[in-house]
C-alpha cells in the first residue's frame, strides 16, 4: 500500500494590504495545490486574504503578529506548525516578502529609522530564515526536483545599487541579499534551494493605483510596472526547478523600466 504524501505547506511573510507580491504568491500557490500560512501585522487584511483564497477553493490560514521582533516569529512559527503538523504537512517554501521603507536624505534620516530598516531587512529575515531551513532540514528530497525546501527573498533595485534617498532602505537591502547568497551557498548542499529576487520597478499595488491615479497609462500598461502575478509566476517557476539547474537571483522589471 502507498504511503500518504504530505500536504505541501507555502509559509508568505508580508501579505501587505493583499494587493502586492506577498498575496499574490499565497493565491497562486494554492491554486498550485499548496496550503498557505500567511504571515503579516495587519490582521484584517490577512483574514480577508485568507478567506479568498479558502473561498475559491484553496487552503489558507492566517497568521497575525504583533511585529517582526525574533520572539514574535519564534512565536508564529510555532503556530503554523500546530495548524500544519508533520507527518499530515510538510513546509516546503517559504518567502520573505517583509520590508521597512525609508527614503529620506542623508543627513535627515533619524537612528530611529536605521534601526527599523535594519530590523525588518536583517534581523527579522535572519529569524524567518532561520525558522524556514529548519523546517526544510526535517524533510526529505523530493524525488521531482531534489530539494527539500525552497526559500525565496523579495529584494529590490536597492538591493544592488544605492540612491540619493536610499542610503538606510538600500543598506538594509544589500543585508538581506548578502544573507540569501551566504544560505544559498551554505544549505545548497543540503538540498536546500534559496534565491534572492530583485524587483527592479513598480509594482501595481493599491497605493501604486492611488499615486499614479492622474496618469492612467502607468496603471493599465504592462510596460512600465510590474504586476504582482507575474512576480508570483516567476516564484513558483524557483520553487520547481530541480537540482540540476537552480537560480540564486533573478532580476525582474517591467520592459520600459530604465536600469
Amino acid at each position: 500500500m502507498a504511503a500518504n504524501v504530505a500536504k505541501r505547506v507555502l509559509v508568505v511573510a508580508g501579505a501587505g494590504n493583499g494587493s502586492g507580491t506577498g498575496a499574490a504568491t499565497a493565491r497562486l500557490f494554492a491554486k498550485n495545490g499548496y496550503h498557505v500560512a500567511l504571515i503579516a501585522r495587519g490582521a484584517d487584511s490577512l483574514n480577508k486574504v485568507s478567506e479568498e483564497i479558502n473561498a475559491a477553493g484553496g487552503q489558507a490560514a492566517p497568521f497575525p503578529l504583533k511585529s517582526y521582533s525574533h520572539e514574535d516569529i519564534a512565536t508564529t512559527w510555532a503556530a503554523i506548525h500546530e495548524r500544519f503538523p508533520k507527518p499530515e504537512y510538510e513546509v516546503r517554501a517559504a518567502v520573505w516578502n517583509a520590508g521597512h521603507g525609508v527614503w529620506k536624505p542623508f543627513l535627515d534620516i533619524t537612528p530611529t529609522d536605521v534601526q527599523e530598516c535594519l530590523d525588518t531587512s536583517v534581523a527579522a529575515a535572519f529569524a524567518f530564515a532561520r525558522h524556514s531551513i529548519l523546517a526544510f532540514k526535517e524533510n526529505e528530497i523530493d524525488p521531482t526536483n531534489g530539494k527539500r525546501g525552497a526559500l525565496i527573498f523579495t529584494g529590490a533595485t536597492a538591493s544592488i545599487r544605492g540612491n540619493v534617498v536610499t542610503s538606510a532602505f538600500s543598506a538594509a537591502k544589500h543585508g538581506a541579499r548578502a544573507l540569501s547568497q551566504s544560505l544559498a551557498k551554505e544549505f545548497g548542499k543540503q538540498n536546500i534551494h534559496v534565491s534572492h529576487a530583485i524587483i527592479d520597478g513598480g509594482i501595481l499595488t493599491d497605493r501604486w493605483r492611488a499615486m499614479k491615479a492622474s496618469d492612467p497609462s502607468s496603471i493599465t500598461d504592462d510596460n512600465v510596472r510590474l504586476r504582482p502575478e507575474s512576480i508570483a509566476e516567476s516564484y513558483l517557476y524557483l520553487v520547481n526547478q530541480d537540482n540540476s539547474s537552480w537560480t540564486w537571483e533573478l532580476d525582474l522589471r517591467p520592459a520600459h523600466e530604465k536600469w
